[in-house]
């Protein structure tokens, strides 16, 4: 009976030694209090409503070339008819391939984004880094990734030391500084 007992104090102390420490950050939280996020962001999003608009245009002129091909159609020769709707077809595949060139995955949008927003990542990871070294955590979730956490305690919330890092603030005081 004592082994045993014995046993179970060396595994309780064993394990508590190999214990390893989590804890979780919301990186979107952050990531909106940079100024420098807000700005690199509001020139995506300009970017992205120009570039939309010139879509727009084309598909504008799309629509005036086909509603002049359906005026005139009876008008035409079944060759002139398929030379129209292969011309019409034609400018719709040119305006899907600019736009998936602008807004497709690599496109001129996501390499925008890319070369904006990439620094700034950089610089919130090295934060939060920094703090898992500092408070000797083994692991660092976020929070506002895909990853499901059923229940978080706010004791392991190291949100507030990412953002003092960065010369933030607190996630409370940013909180009532909106209200």
């Amino acid at each position: 009976m004592k082994k045993i007992l014995l046993f179970a104090f060396s595994l309780c102390l064993f394990s508590s030694v190999f214990a390893q420490k989590f804890g979780y950050v919301d990186t979107e939280f952050i990531l909106k209090q940079l100024p420098e996020y807000k700005e690199a962001q509001q020139e995506i999003d300009k970017l992205s409503v120009q570039y939309q608009k010139q879509i727009e245009k084309k598909y504008v002129s799309l629509d005036s070339l086909f509603n002049a091909f359906r005026q005139e159609e009876i008008l035409l020769t079944e060759e002139m008819k398929r030379e129209k709707q292969n011309e019409i077809m034609l400018k719709e595949k040119e305006i899907k391939e600019f736009q998936k060139k602008i807004f497709g995955y690599e496109g001129l949008i996501f390499l925008k984004r890319q070369e904006l927003i990439k620094p700034i990542q950089d610089k919130v990871y090295d934060a939060v880094k920094k703090v898992a070294e500092r408070e000797k955590l083994q692991v660092v979730f976020d929070k506002a990734s895909d990853l499901v956490m059923i229940y978080a305690n706010p004791v392991h919330d190291y949100t507030d030391y990412v953002l003092e890092e960065l010369k933030l603030g607190d996630k409370k005081d940013i909180i009532d500084n909106k209200r």
